[in-house]
């Protein structure tokens, strides 16, 4: 078993305005993003399996054309290889997981 504790984790930005802690394990990688109200996220695809949990705020995403209002405690499913885009509305907090491991997360 493999413990973590976020305080002690590095946020690292990755686009502007989205600040991440990541967290990887053989198979999947949780990403807990701290979103600044305003930052988009560009369209874009990749092909892992993404689940989107919104713990703190409002956030657009749009996946496959349809604009999702995202509020705490909304879950979205988004699968591999489909376009997918977002914009944070206020200040959030986002947990990512995606499946499998996001290896272009790795920043160590």
């Amino acid at each position: 078993m493999t413990s973590y504790k976020l305080p002690e984790i590095e946020e690292t930005e990755i686009i502007p305005g989205y600040f991440v802690k990541l967290i990887h394990s053989e198979r999947m990688t949780i990403a807990n993003f701290r979103i600044v109200a305003g930052a988009p996220a560009p369209l874009h695809t990749h092909p892992h399996e993404q689940i989107c949990n919104v713990l703190e705020g409002k956030f657009d995403l749009t996946v496959d054309g349809l604009t999702h209002h995202l509020e705490p405690g909304s879950v979205v499913i988004i699968p591999p290889d489909i376009h997918h885009s977002g914009i944070a509305i206020t200040d959030c907090r986002v947990m990512d997981v995606f499946a499998p491991t996001r290896e272009d997360y790795r920043f160590d």
